[in-house]
């Protein structure tokens, strides 16, 4: 059975279970059994390349002692003990710390929940999770290529499609900024990894020694807010051979700006941080009172412009809705503009993110220690016969490549124009600059439009009068011949 149809399977046997209520329970259910089984595999692993190995998970709660026998515990002896030994104890894990395996086991299980109700079920969904050796480079190769898709389908969960950024989208904001050996990147809205997963490989392509890929794993950190798309982060970069990701389960906004020092500063962000989003009073009050707000977006975009070195590099997703803002988003565009380098933005069409919403959205790209001079736009066109972006046809990398030939050779043309910041200035911060080069056809305003329809209306009455009148003359003439 392949492994797709070895998940598929799976997620039939929950719907059969009376605990498990939608696709995200099946979801968040899933990812912990897996999680617990690419755990263990790697300690397989671990215990033959270090001689002293010692798990940080209790004996008796490994998965090997538990769940790899096909004819071990089942029935509700399986479930008493998932609910009353393997939860409670993983989750209150003593003397584990930060930065270790056991932290991990202890951060993932810390918000997660056993939701079926029936060990015998549990038991065949162990049964077939047990037919993936995470150990196989031909399994793991594999189960890789669903997870990308089984992350790629959060778009259509609910709201857990927040968590998800496109492969192509993760992978252009990389390439552009470009994270170097020796360089801490980070993403403090982390989701489920993909900004992480893309910079790992990115950087790994430039190593050529063991040392030098311990140290791009030690260079690569997050943060994520919730629970499932923290667990579904960690369990990613662990395919990616990151023996211990650090990725903390926190919110990222919590801590008050004036707090962070020297050690806390990056080299590279590439992140998509949740729009539409609100914070309580209480997160707000962490940041200066000039750029208070209620909006997620906007104080990722402080914490973002704190946390970068001097010639660091951002590359953020961000909605329409910053670019035109006013108020408090004036004041951190006007901060922005003058402490880094806000050196372009691509405008990205509608439907990039959908089915989860379909707000547009743009990347801005900028460097930070120096002040903007001027902004190059790029209006990133549909594919050649498309007219949208759909769960079946979504975004491709090679769709970028229009934007990585003009990157370093800038010109306008019909998809790229620039703006003088002195522009920028006297249109009072309005970044939401349209392409001047468009060929569009304007369309009509509202009032206007309706006035052409009931002009319409009425000449077409008008018409089917005269026609009435000129039948009945006819008629008459007719009748008297």
């Amino acid at each position: 059975m392949s492994i797709s149809n070895a998940i598929k399977s799976i997620q039939d046997i929950m719907r059969q279970d009376s605990g498990v209520d939608g696709d995200a329970q099946r979801i968040a259910q899933l990812v912990w059994m897996i999680f617990l089984k690419i755990y263990a595999d790697k300690e397989t692993e671990l215990e033959l390349l270090e001689d002293e190995y010692q798990s940080s998970i209790p004996e008796e709660l490994r998965w090997h002692n538990w769940a790899s026998n096909e004819e071990g515990m089942t029935g509700d002896e399986l479930l008493d003990f998932v609910n009353n030994k393997l939860f409670p104890i993983l989750k209150e894990m003593p003397d584990v710390e930060e930065g270790t395996r056991g932290h991990i086991v202890k951060e993932v299980f810390r918000d997660s929940f056993n939701y079926m109700k029936s060990g015998t079920l549990i038991r065949q969904i162990v049964n077939k999770i047990n037919a993936i050796d995470f150990n196989s480079s031909e399994d793991r190769h594999l189960f890789n290529d669903f997870y990308e898709t089984f992350l790629k389908d959060l778009q259509s969960a609910g709201n857990a499609g927040e968590f998800y950024t496109p492969r192509a989208v993760t992978q252009f904001m990389v390439d552009m900024t470009n994270p170097q050996l020796g360089e801490k990147v980070l993403d403090p809205a982390t989701g489920t990894g993909g900004f992480l997963k893309s910079s790992i490989e990115h950087l790994m392509k430039q190593a050529n020694t063991a040392e030098e890929r311990k140290v791009i794993q030690n260079a690569i950190t997050g943060i994520e807010k919730k629970q499932l798309p923290h667990v579904l982060a960690v369990t990613n970069l662990i395919l990616h051979d990151v023996d211990i990701p650090n990725i903390r389960h926190d919110n990222s906004l919590s801590r008050p700006i004036r707090d962070y020092g020297a050690k806390d500063k990056v080299d590279v962000i590439c992140t998509n941080p949740p729009f539409g989003g609100v914070e309580e009073e209480g997160i707000q009050a962490n940041f200066p009172t000039a750029f208070r707000t209620k909006e997620t977006a906007d104080l990722f975009m402080i914490l973002i412009m704190t946390l970068l070195n001097d010639g660091g590099r951002g590359a953020v997703v961000l909605p329409d809705g910053f670019l035109f803002g006013e108020g408090v988003k004036t004041r951190i565009k006007e901060k922005l503009l003058e402490e880094c380098n806000l050196h372009t933005i691509v405008r990205l069409p509608n439907g990039v993110f959908a089915p989860y919403t379909g707000i547009r959205t743009n990347l801005l790209f900028f460097t930070k220690g120096e002040p903007t001079k001027e902004i190059w736009y790029f209006e990133h066109p549909y594919p050649e016969g498309q007219k949208s972006y759909s769960k079946t046809r979504p975004i491709r990398l090679e769709e970028f490549n229009r934007e990585k030939e003009w990157w370093d050779k800038r010109e306008e043309n019909e998809y790229a124009w620039m703006l003088t910041i002195d522009e920028v200035k006297s249109n009072n911060y309005n970044l939401d600059i349209k392409n001047p080069h468009a060929t569009e056809e304007k369309l009509l305003d509202p009032e206007e439009a309706l006035k052409q329809y009931m002009k319409s209306v009425k000449q077409v009455k008008q018409a089917k009068q005269q026609l009435v009148q000129e039948l009945s003359k006819i008629l008459k003439e007719g009748s008297t011949v």
